[in-house]
């Protein structure tokens, strides 16, 4: 477990006052938020220059964080365990949401795309701020994402509030992304 730093300290101080993070993930340098901080997201968009209707993931610490989020009886039993084995880890899953995830999360879809993370930094960041946070690559729509806190685009880095420094777990590729209700791979 990643201790309590003054920089994650920090981060989730910025969290806290609406603000966005940057911080390294499993593969890429990501843009976190508060999900259920409207303006927060909205200028965590601006600063990705992405549209809302896309949808964004959501990383947390462990499973509980996802409580009243997820509609985990839309799922068969089965496909729920593959679900739940699959984590801590690099594996995003879109799974049936509630009504208590906002539309400027998850967008034109009905599910949610979740990651339960076992990257230290970014679990810890979770679990300091006592829920799941918005997860995005840390680049503008359309560019490569930053492999490192050094590759963070200039606008990118003058927008958010904090800078949290780290390393990434090393993963030559985003995270993969399926869709919890068939297994199918929406990006391997």
């Amino acid at each position: 477990m990643t201790p309590r730093t003054p920089q994650l300290e920090a981060a989730v101080s910025a969290l806290r006052r609406g603000g966005v993070v940057a911080c390294p993930t499993e593969a890429v340098w990501g843009l976190g938020c508060d999900p259920f901080d409207e303006a927060a997201v909205m200028r965590l968009l601006a600063i990705k220059r992405r549209d809302v209707s896309k949808g964004l993931l959501l990383v947390a610490a462990d499973p509980a964080q996802l409580d009243g989020l997820v509609d985990w009886g839309a799922l068969p039993p089965e496909r729920r365990d593959a679900v739940l084995a699959s984590w801590p880890g690099a594996n995003t899953w879109v799974l049936p949401a509630t009504a208590r995830v906002p539309r400027w999360i998850t967008g034109d879809h009905d599910g949610v795309a979740i990651r339960v993370s076992a990257h230290p930094l970014v679990a810890a960041l979770c679990r300091m701020f006592g829920g799941p946070l918005v997860s995005t690559s840390a680049n503008l729509a359309g560019d490569p994402p930053a492999r490192s806190e050094t590759g963070l685009a200039a606008g990118v880095r003058e927008a958010v509030d904090c800078v949290l420094p780290g390393a990434t777990g090393g993963l030559e590729r985003p995270t993969p992304i399926r869709d919890a209700r068939s297994g199918a791979a929406l990006r391997d």
